[in-house]
């Protein structure tokens, strides 16, 4: 037996697609034509736009958002032992990047209003190791551009963002990925601008690292059967980089619908904050571009967050959380970390709650949202 639709799904890109369907199969249709798949046109185009629209010189597209952080830290001169500064609450893939560029991965602990990286923790955590610090710009807000600068400045470290959920974000007067020596994005099918399966993309107006780049993601070969560096075959496809140069045009757009649909949220949810029901704070403004809407289930609220999402599936709300559990409690990467060690991020990771979002998503599907968590308070 099917299962009826959410009320309220979680993400839902048909809405972004179909009105723009025409344009995405004719461009399409072209590649297939020409038979250009590889380093072709379509993907010289959209890292030229992709770049200019985010402030910066150089677009290389690469197959992931993991690939443009390994293979971007290594064009920056990254080596072996090289211990780099991260947030502990990032997705896992920035770690991982981290570990491929043999650097040695320092988590630090969040600021617990913004969950972004708390640079009065990063400072601690310099030794004379310390080489980069990657600020993940999370949930489409960026880290201040400001006192990342003179954080680096005066600790002489490479900036390195991490703007896989920020597309175009802003803040003080920077996009994201213009801040410092290079930038990497996602274009992850869910992301604000997605392709039609896995992409990824290093920015830099740093010509030599650019050329570095695109040698590294081509088997290290500046040139075919000249292999100058230890590279890997990762590229951003035609068919991919040809549906991005479509949507691309739609962004600024899209992300200023997300940004109206948090501020529905905002007023909605201001009454439930003296119940725990407080959403990560926005320094951004309209810059904030909000790839995800994330909430705290605090302990003033009346329902612990698990059962909270049960009852809003119940509902026919699909939600998210983004994510449960810290990079040093990982399986894989226990040697990181203890318990304890990082209590803001571990806190945070217990109440945190991404509510449906996306371009399209109405006012009315708000109201039902924020409807039906009140409604679990009483159930």
């Amino acid at each position: 037996m099917s299962s009826l639709p959410p009320k309220v799904p979680f993400v839902n890109l048909s809405l972004q697609h179909q009105p723009i369907q025409s344009e995405i199969a004719e461009a399409i249709r072209k590649i297939i034509e020409q038979g250009d798949f590889i380093l072709g046109q379509a993907l010289a185009e959209f890292e030229t736009a992709f770049a200019a629209a985010s402030g910066v010189q150089y677009g290389v597209g690469v197959a992931c958002g993991t690939d443009a952080i390994a293979l971007g830290l290594q064009a920056c001169g990254i080596n072996q032992g090289d211990e780099i500064i991260l947030p502990a609450n990032t997705f896992i893939a920035t770690l991982i990047a981290v570990i491929q560029a043999k650097a040695v991965p320092i988590l630090v602990d969040c600021d617990p209003e913004t969950a972004l990286i708390d640079l009065t923790a990063a400072a601690t955590a310099i030794t004379s190791k310390t080489k980069a610090i990657i600020p993940v710009h999370l949930y489409g807000q960026m880290v201040s551009p400001t006192q990342l600068l003179n954080f680096a400045n005066r600790h002489n470290l490479i900036i390195f963002e991490d703007a896989a959920q920020a597309h175009l974000a802003e803040r003080e007067g920077y996009r994201a990925g213009s801040i410092g020596k290079a930038a990497a994005f996602s274009f992850y099918p869910s992301k604000n601008l997605g392709c039609f399966g896995d992409g990824g993309m290093l920015i830099t107006n740093d010509a030599e690292l650019a050329k570095k780049m695109r040698t590294l993601r081509n088997y290290g070969a500046p040139s075919k059967y000249l292999h100058t560096e230890i590279g890997t075959n990762s590229r951003l496809d035609n068919l991919q980089a040809a549906v991005l140069n479509v949507k691309l045009p739609y962004l600024e757009k899209w992300n200023r619908d997300r940004h109206l649909a948090a501020q529905h949220y905002n007023t909605l949810l201001e009454p439930l904050k003296h119940q725990g029901i407080v959403p990560i704070a926005n320094h951004s403004n309209t810059g904030h571009i909000y790839h995800l809407y994330v909430i705290q289930i605090t302990e003033k609220s009346p329902i612990a967050r698990n059962l909270l999402q049960e009852k809003l599936a119940q509902q026919g709300i699909q939600t998210g959380i983004h994510y449960p559990v810290p990079c040093h409690l990982q399986p894989a990467y226990q040697n990181l970390g203890n318990r304890g060690d990082f209590p803001l991020t571990e806190t945070l990771c217990e109440q945190i709650l991404s509510l449906p979002m996306y371009p399209g998503l109405s006012n009315t599907q708000i109201e039902q949202v924020v409807q039906a968590i009140e409604l679990s308070f009483d159930s």
